[in-house]
């Protein structure tokens, strides 16, 4: 898609907008289902639900930052107890001394997260049923990858009919990545070279549980 926002984007939801642009052509599906990343997903993939008239739930899924440099992803953890590895990173830090106990505690702390915004953001509501879904995983961007693979492998292994990717900003390697694991990958900017997500944003600031509670209980109501 050609994109109509210029780099930094102004916020998530400008971002989100110009992102359902580009998924236009999946609008009046009735299988359809969007999946937000949160916490910085969410309110991209709200609009992408709103504009696709589809409804919005989500994937929970916590990267697994480098101990020490906790920016730098080994790998990430999704609901459903899938966990993806970055290999090239996991036999780095596994040849370190004492780096195995510490990288264990990173995958606890990370484990503890992921159930405790399981508890905060679903309460007692029921996992989606994506078989035979269309799902949309939508996060604020890419960079490694790993998070979204994590998203993609949980996603998976429940037998949807389609995976689309989106997200407004990667990098072209991540993407060309990507695109051989889902049947569709939609990044409106690719730049190079890409260091992180946030500098391609002027607002990149932290969404916090509230928000996130607020968008989705209004879909959830919506939706019945």
């Amino acid at each position: 898609m050609n994109p109509s926002l210029r780099l930094p984007l102004p916020d998530r939801t400008a971002a989100g907008r110009e992102l359902a642009d580009g998924l236009a052509h999946l609008r009046g599906r009735d299988d359809l289902l969007v999946l937000a990343l949160p916490r910085g997903g969410v309110p991209v993939a709200d609009e992408v639900a709103r504009a696709l008239q589809a409804p919005l739930d989500l994937m929970l899924v916590r990267k697994l930052g480098v101990p020490g440099n906790r920016e730098v992803a080994m790998g990430a953890i999704a609901s459903g107890g899938v966990m993806v590895e970055n290999p090239r990173v996991m036999d780095y830090l596994c040849g370190l001394p004492g780096m195995a106990r510490r990288m264990q505690q990173v995958i606890d702390e990370e484990r503890a997260e992921l159930a405790r915004r399981e508890r905060a953001y679903r309460g007692d509501r029921p996992w989606p049923d994506l078989r035979g879904r269309c799902v949309i995983l939508v996060d604020d961007g890419l960079a490694t990858g790993a998070t979204m693979r994590a998203a993609i492998e949980a996603v998976r292994a429940q037998q949807p009919a389609c995976i689309v990717v989106a997200v407004p900003v990667a990098p072209p390697d991540t993407v060309a990545d990507l695109r051989g694991l889902v049947d569709e990958v939609v990044v409106p900017h690719q730049p190079e070279p890409f260091m992180a997500i946030g500098q391609w944003y002027r607002d990149f600031g932290q969404v916090p549980d509230e928000a996130v509670r607020e968008i989705l209980g209004r879909h959830w109501q919506q939706a019945g």
